[in-house]
């Protein structure tokens, strides 16, 4: 990778970090750890708590611990395994679900206004990973 797209790689990173950190600091008391553990699950629920602390790479002690207030909040449910009783699942709720998205949605518009005012060519970008994505699925 030439150092010209590395860099702005980085940069993109940056700028995404940044805004949801600022966000997530803003939103009903949610930190950026408790919004990442709610995109996360999004992607691979129902899931167990030990694939959650996988796919996060942290302990599942950490992850029962984080999960504790979710839960109490209403954002997250846990149920035990139909298949296994000793294993627990985690779903998202249509609440955890909505907080994660409500704050994801001005954390879109910010980083691509960012990235739009850094020079990046955003929508390229888009257009460019829709294709991806129709080529891969075609396979």
């Amino acid at each position: 990778m030439d150092d010209g797209l590395a860099d702005l790689l980085h940069r993109v990173v940056m700028l995404l970090g940044e805004a949801t950190r600022k966000r997530a600091e803003g939103h009903d008391g949610l930190t950026y750890s408790q919004l990442r553990l709610l995109g996360t699950l999004e992607e691979i629920q129902p899931t167990t708590q030990h694939r959650l602390a996988q796919a996060l790479s942290i302990s599942d002690p950490a992850v029962s611990r984080a999960l504790r207030p979710l839960e109490a909040d209403g954002l997250v449910r846990i149920e035990t395994d139909p298949d296994h009783a000793r294993r627990r699942l985690v779903m998202l709720t249509d609440t955890g679900r909505a907080a994660f998205h409500d704050t994801g949605r001005p954390l879109y518009d910010e980083l691509r206004e960012g990235l739009l005012a850094a020079g990046f060519p955003y929508e390229r970008y888009l257009a460019d990973t829709a294709r991806l994505a129709e080529i891969l699925a075609s396979d």
